[in-house]
């Protein structure tokens, strides 16, 4: 093992926790359950919201915190993966934490391990949660990685458990269908505590386990749901406490129309913080100043460019959704680069319906599907080989994409979160 410590360079050790257990993933609680105990004598916050969800985890949370920081209170975040920099996953105040703050923290959780190999993304949540436990915060809020009975985030126990949506994706390790992916994201909740569906049509499998576990559950679409009318749109939820509504909401400042039930879902969980309430004009404030890069971003410039992280089929049919919603009078130019193991070609029947042009790249990590596999994908769906072109990285393809462009054209890009990071310009 090399000499590290909290003077170490982040870089280094990020380099070295990708070596430090022989697989990328391996689920199970056991190992990173006996650093936690080890590492942490206390509960990351007063209170914790853990969120799963095969998509919207991101923008959930995103929201959760603009919100509960409008209304004064102390917030700590754990998302992955980043776009640009690791220190995206672990903020407190609404701020990234520093290179010296996390090295500090991988110096700790490396001192409470002993001979336990854990993952890179075990080693990340151990020092996010070590972090949060040092800043006497009033909430935290928790994403889960993958699944979320066996991911390390569960080893917290949630007050308010919120799973946004179930659908395909990591098959390998969750399941092939949605009642088997269902079953994994429910792990999350516990007996009696309040649980948030965003799902209008939940597997069957997290309903039972919800009436096993007597959990005060909320479904979009039953007990909480939203309507559109013009530029706002009206929020309501039927709970033990009565009806509570709220109308003429402003739009939350994340684009695209799948927002709009992450925002609602968001909604239903703020309502069971009842130790932690917020008001109308916290909410309102919190959807309008809402960010979070790479979901459905529009960034104007002489050809306009939307990027967006959609990954698997159902978020590639939702961002379908939102550029249907917008149409322009050209073509949709798109800068595609997927992981192999995703499937690509749902995701591209998917996207086949509003785009024009394709610009293939691989992005820089070993997982990318190289872009023979790609136009492979691309032939089988009846694509023209005049529709496509290959580029030997990211930033080629966007600025071919954006060269070509006319004025009534539009730039998208999406496929993986490396993809819109290598495509994103890091000042945004």
């Amino acid at each position: 093992m090399p000499s590290l410590n909290a003077d170490t360079p982040l870089t280094d050790w990020l380099a070295w926790l990708e070596t430090l257990h022989p697989t990328e993933i391996e689920l199970g609680l056991e190992r990173v359950n006996a650093v936690y105990q080890r590492l942490c004598q206390q509960r990351p916050a007063q209170q914790v919201i853990t969120v799963a969800g095969t998509n919207g985890k991101g923008s959930t949370i995103a929201m959760l915190e603009s919100i509960l920081l409008n209304a004064g209170y102390s917030v700590g975040s754990y998302t992955s993966p980043h776009l640009h920099h690791y220190n995206e996953r672990v903020r407190v105040g609404g701020i990234d934490m520093s290179d010296k703050s996390l090295c500090r923290a991988f110096e700790r959780v490396n001192r409470a391990r002993g001979d336990v190999s854990l993952t890179y993304f075990e080693f990340g949540t151990l020092a996010a949660l070590d972090l949060f436990t040092r800043h006497d915060l009033d909430i935290v809020l928790l994403e889960v990685g993958l699944g979320g009975r066996l991911d390390a985030v569960n080893i917290v126990d949630p007050d308010i458990a919120v799973i946004t949506s179930v659908a395909l994706d990591h098959e390998a390790w969750l399941g092939d269908d949605r009642e088997a992916i269902g079953f994994e994201k429910a792990g999350i909740m516990r007996e009696g505590i309040p649980v948030i569906c965003g799902d209008r049509q939940p597997p069957k499998s997290l309903l039972q386990r919800a009436a096993e576990l007597k959990v005060e559950l909320y479904c979009l679409g039953k007990q909480f749901d939203y309507e559109v009318d013009r530029e706002t749109w009206n929020w309501w939820v039927d709970s033990g406490h009565g009806r509570l509504t709220h109308i003429g909401l402003p739009q939350p400042a994340l684009s695209g129309r799948f927002q709009l039930d992450n925002a609602a879902t968001v909604l239903a969980t703020l309502q069971c913080l009842l130790e932690m309430p917020t008001d109308r004009v916290d909410i309102e404030e919190g959807l309008e100043h809402v960010r979070l890069p790479g979901r459905f971003q529009l960034l104007a410039s002489a050809v306009p460019c939307i990027y967006d992280v959609a990954h698997n089929p159902h978020a590639a049919l939702a961002l379908v959704q939102s550029l249907q919603a917008q149409p322009v009078k050209g073509h949709t130019r798109l800068v595609f680069g997927a992981m192999a193991d995703k499937d690509i070609g749902q995701i591209v029947d998917a996207l086949s319906a509003v785009v024009d042009r394709w610009y293939l790249a691989a992005p820089a990590i070993p997982r990318a599907a190289p872009t023979r596999q790609m136009t492979q994908i691309l032939r089988e769906q009846g694509i023209s080989e005049d529709a496509m072109q290959c580029y030997d990285s990211v930033r080629l393809a966007a600025d071919a994409a954006c060269g070509e462009a006319t004025d009534d054209d539009r730039v998208v890009v999406c496929g993986s979160f490396y993809t819109v990071a290598e495509a994103l310009p890091r000042h945004v």
